[in-house]
């Protein structure tokens, strides 16, 4: 543990590598969504995440940064971690309005057993807000991915507060949509009902921020 920490110990490292679970990114899309870090730590932590194997940098026309197998290892303790973390009282100092649905999603997917839904086969893509990433169930494997999805089997439009309602199984898929809170853009609703009832979690002690969100409205 102690040379784990060596490397990955320092705060903003693990928030790297909790956004490259989503896939490739680049220099700046790292950068916009952890504004906090400045160019000079980002520059920092990526070059210790490549020096030991974790990332890699692919020298594309994009230039992205993605783990390697080593650093998908990390997956599972990660969002460990990051669902205990659900439960801690509220930081007074954190931003509601700095809640994504993706990663809400992306520990979603670190939830239970993959005997949950090993036989389930499915791309769920969403918009919610500004916000476009989709959820794969593939073979017991579920992971969540930033973007859009290459070929999604339903598509579904909400804003954060519903997508939330759903992850904590506060609102059904149905109710969300009868009561307008979410559309299918494309697909079928079943699929999206069926993510939901494969992926849910309802902790005992939950504390989180409300959010003031506006009322949803379907885009065109």
């Amino acid at each position: 543990m102690a040379r784990s920490l060596d490397i990955l110990g320092e705060r903003w490292t693990l928030l790297v590598v909790r956004e490259l679970l989503l896939g490739p990114k680049r220099f700046k899309e790292l950068l916009a969504v952890l504004p906090a870090m400045g160019t000079n730590r980002m520059s920092a932590r990526l070059k210790v995440l490549v020096e030991n194997g974790i990332a890699q940098s692919n020298p594309n026309p994009n230039a992205t940064y993605e783990l390697t197998p080593f650093g998908e290892q990390l997956r599972t303790p990660l969002l460990a971690l990051g669902i205990w973390g659900l439960s801690l009282p509220v930081d007074e100092r954190i931003d509601p309005g700095s809640a994504r649905a993706e990663l809400i999603a992306l520990s979603l997917t670190g939830i239970g057993s993959s005997d949950t839904y090993k036989d389930l086969r499915a791309v769920c893509e969403f918009c919610v807000g500004d916000e476009v990433f989709h959820i794969q169930l593939n073979n017991g494997e579920a992971k969540t991915h930033s973007g859009q999805a290459s070929q999604a089997d339903v598509t579904v439009q909400c804003d954060l507060g519903t997508f939330m309602a759903l992850a904590l199984q506060q609102i059904s898929p149905q109710e969300a949509l009868q009561q307008g809170r979410a559309y299918i853009k494309s697909g079928q609703a079943s699929m999206f009902e069926r993510l939901f009832q494969t992926l849910q979690y309802r902790p005992e002690n939950l504390s989180l921020p409300s959010l003031d969100v506006p009322s949803f409205q379907p885009r065109g």
